[in-house]
């Protein structure tokens, strides 16, 4: 099978093999723009071209809609390779807006203003599916942003077109908030009021305050990841819930969110109080046991549907006229703490099993300008008084 290369820019270069014979008894050629730093390169790809087209593996971009390519990404990528919520969310922004907006576009014709086209679109009104006025929030669009930028990301990697027409649209800017979190005192009231909660309750909004962990790799712990010798719990798999798969059990976040984490004492002790409880409960039930080793579970030992808690916290906190705060806030409001006592932020970030000190820097700059006003303050006062003592 013949093929040859041309030059059609720098470092570009446009491959072309006969493949047979169009509808029309025709000489077929098929093309591809590809990047390259020299013909001996561009010649190379063209080898594994001709053995694409060979084989009939070869999809031609001007046939290909960007409906089409989001299934193969998905087959090809997606499912393989994303954690489930991120794969439903995904899908879900797929599905609604972005596929019904450009899904039958070509591939290798849309353009940076077909996408801007789109983002203008979901700042209308009327746009939102919970019927709220408005459009979408510009986090939203930006996320939006992201997943084409990265399905059109996985064509130029895949050479099924040239270049990532997203990378010359500038994302919707996002202003950045700081967390919501708890102080000290509003800490205080709220375990106060956690003493007239049941105890498992309890143990798992003091967990959240006391390590930093997420709501599912804490709904996901279970009896045998709690050292009561050491006074560490160890993260080993998060539980979650979709609505298509029900509540299943998956690996923690990234590879750093596997860790140990030292806890204090007061909790190890309350820890203990809940499990003998769910001994008696587990007595109490005898053969109706579900015999589930998680430390969070039903009257009967199936593990607790990981959304239970979330539902819970918010009526818990109106009920004792507390600040709303969601259940992930307490996440914020440990890190927040620590970095207000001192701690240093690696050692934050290692706790609540950030992939890097920058992620946590990033989330908690409003705590760490706080430190250092305190510390200019604690400055202040130290160089203040050597000045006085020079003077007297």
């Amino acid at each position: 099978m013949a093929g040859w290369v041309e030059k059609r820019g720098e470092n570009k270069w446009r491959l072309n093999v006969q493949g047979g014979t169009d509808a029309e008894g025709k000489r077929k050629v098929y093309r591809k723009t590809i990047e390259a730093s020299s013909r001996r390169e561009a010649e190379k790809k063209l080898a594994e071209f001709v053995a694409e087209v060979q084989k009939r593996q070869y999809i031609e971009p001007s046939k290909l809609t960007f409906a089409e390519f989001v299934g193969h990404w998905l087959k090809n990528y997606a499912d393989e390779n994303l954690a489930p919520k991120t794969l439903h969310r995904y899908k879900e922004m797929l599905e609604t807006r972005i596929l019904p907006a450009m899904g039958h576009l070509k591939l290798e014709e849309i353009k940076p203003l077909h996408l801007l086209e789109f983002y203008q679109n979901l700042q209308e009104d009327g746009i939102r599916a919970d019927g709220k006025p408005g459009g979408l929030s510009a986090r939203t669009i930006l996320h939006h942003h992201r997943l084409i930028a990265a399905i059109l990301q996985a064509a130029v990697d895949w050479e099924v077109i040239p270049s990532n027409p997203a990378r010359k649209v500038k994302p919707p800017q996002v202003e950045k908030k700081e967390v919501n979190c708890y102080d000290a005192d509003q800490v205080a009231a709220m375990l106060a009021a956690l003493d007239k909660e049941p105890i498992k309750y309890k143990v798992i909004v003091v967990l959240a305050l006391a390590t930093g962990c997420r709501k599912g790799e804490i709904m996901g712990l279970e009896w045998r990841d709690v050292d009561f010798e050491n006074n560490t719990i160890e993260i080993r798999r998060a539980s979650q819930y979709l609505p298509e798969k029900g509540a299943f059990t998956k690996k923690p976040k990234n590879e750093t969110s596997s860790r140990k984490i030292a806890v204090p004492a007061s909790v190890m002790d309350l820890l203990k109080q809940h499990k003998a409880q769910q001994a008696e409960q587990r007595l109490k039930v005898g053969d109706l046991w579900r015999g589930s080793n998680r430390l969070f579970t039903t009257w009967d030992g199936r593990p607790m549907f990981p959304d239970t808690i979330s539902n819970w916290f918010p009526k818990f906190l109106k009920r004792h006229n507390l600040p709303p705060l969601t259940f992930h806030g307490l996440r914020h409001t440990s890190a927040t703490l620590l970095l207000a006592e001192g701690v240093p932020l690696k050692n934050v970030s290692k706790r609540l099993g950030h992939s890097s000190v920058t992620t946590t820097g990033d989330i908690y700059a409003h705590a760490l300008r706080s430190v250092d006003r305190e510390a200019a303050e604690k400055l202040d006062d130290l160089l203040t008084g050597v000045k006085n003592k020079k003077q007297a």
